[in-house]
């Protein structure tokens, strides 16, 4: 399971690369900053993932509860909750390394 940790959480760094690597190409384009919520990387990434949350999330929190949670996730950069999300994993994933008898400190 601790492999499979690292592994996300290299996927997850390397998501955030990409989609930090995208944003600046295209804040400079522009010559404006644009950066791209997690909330549309989700929708284009995976739709039906997304549409069934909303919907949970309407049957079995509030029909409302929706708009709060896609009001704070729009405003979330997509890079720094991969970036976090890598993070985790690596944390959860991380592998200690044990100390011989013989080894000094």
């Amino acid at each position: 399971m601790k492999a499979f940790l690292r592994f996300l959480s290299f996927l997850f760094l390397a998501a955030a690369i990409v989609q930090g690597v995208f944003d600046s190409i295209r804040s400079v384009s522009t010559s404006s900053i644009n950066v791209t919520g997690i909330l549309s990387l989700w929708g284009y990434a995976f739709p039906a993932s997304r549409a069934m949350v909303e919907t949970g999330v309407a049957h079995y929190i509030h029909p409302e509860a929706w708009r709060w949670i896609e009001n704070a996730l729009v405003m979330l950069p997509a890079f720094a909750i991969l970036l976090v999300l890598s993070l985790l994993c690596w944390m959860l994933g991380y592998k200690k390394h044990r100390l011989s008898r013989f080894q000094a400190i």
